[in-house]
């Protein structure tokens, strides 16, 4: 047997157990049996609103809906069971060639309020409005702490009231930050004006760009234009710029609330803010 094993290229351990099962054996992981008929109903409602959900986001969305009804938790291998059998599972896309110029810098931060990025991104209404977004993150925890939407450009004037904006949200109506937070950008004109960073430095921030034709080293900025393209301009109506300006609203509200981040073991922002929060 041994030699046999040896060229076939298989365990001779394997093949010993196998020929030394009854005949009536049966894999007790197939055997076994499970009812997922709640479990199908729970991810359905999860991904009736949210078509751009992968499995591990609807795990971080049943978690949450559980633990608030105290009942006990599912595994994230389990929702990826019952949603590939029941067809459920978003379409695999071909992943594109990496680019060769790799940024081996780190974005991320280990505190909150420690840097904060920004950029923007733009969309067409329904009847050819363009909508173009500004917003700033957070490098921790990922909040979305301030945004604006124009019509017009990413002017120096808006990009100063996002940043005005963030600080009112981190720090209520201070018109400083308490210490110095990096403001991480690329280098668009609204951001590197004389008129901008004399601003910055007198709330507080610290302005720093990205080196030319590197979105990479702004990862986290251009991690958020995708995932607001994709899970939410893509779906909310937006008729004309009125309209999506107030879905935008409630996108923004949802994303800090409720999207399940992969960098926060699937948890909101804010979920993962205030864990932060009880654990100091």
């Amino acid at each position: 047997m041994k030699r046999v094993c040896e060229v076939l290229g298989v365990a001779r351990s394997n093949v010993a157990e196998k020929l030394t099962r009854p005949a009536d054996w049966r894999d007790g992981r197939s055997a076994r049996q499970t009812d997922d008929a709640g479990l199908v109903e729970e991810i359905r409602n999860a991904v009736a609103h949210l078509p751009s959900y992968g499995y591990r986001r609807v795990w971080g969305v049943l978690r949450r809906e559980r633990e608030h009804r105290s009942a006990p938790p599912v595994n994230a291998k389990r929702v990826y069971r019952v949603m590939r059998v029941y067809g459920l599972l978003l379409q695999r896309r071909v992943t594109p060639p990496r680019p060769q110029r790799r940024h081996e810098g780190k974005v991320a931060v280990a505190k909150t309020n420690q840097r904060w990025c920004s950029d923007g991104f733009e969309f067409r209404c329904d009847n050819g409005e363009p909508l173009r977004v500004t917003f700033a993150l957070d490098c921790c925890d990922r909040e979305a702490m301030s945004w604006a939407a124009t019509t017009g450009g990413h002017s120096g004037d808006v990009v100063r009231d996002v940043m005005l904006a963030a600080v009112e949200n981190r720090f209520g109506n201070a018109l400083k930050t308490p210490t110095e937070i990096e403001w991480l950008t690329d280098n668009g004109s609204g951001y590197t004006a004389d008129k901008t960073k004399a601003f910055a430095s007198a709330i507080g921030l610290k302005p720093l760009t990205t080196p030319i034709c590197s979105p990479q080293s702004n990862g986290m900025a251009e991690s958020f234009v995708k995932t607001m393209k994709r899970d939410y301009v893509a779906f909310m109506p937006k008729p004309d710029a009125e309209t999506a300006v107030r879905n935008l609203a409630i996108a923004f509200e949802h994303y800090n609330e409720q999207h399940p981040h992969s960098a926060l073991n699937y948890r909101s922002p804010r979920e993962f803010r205030r864990a932060m929060a009880l654990s100091t």
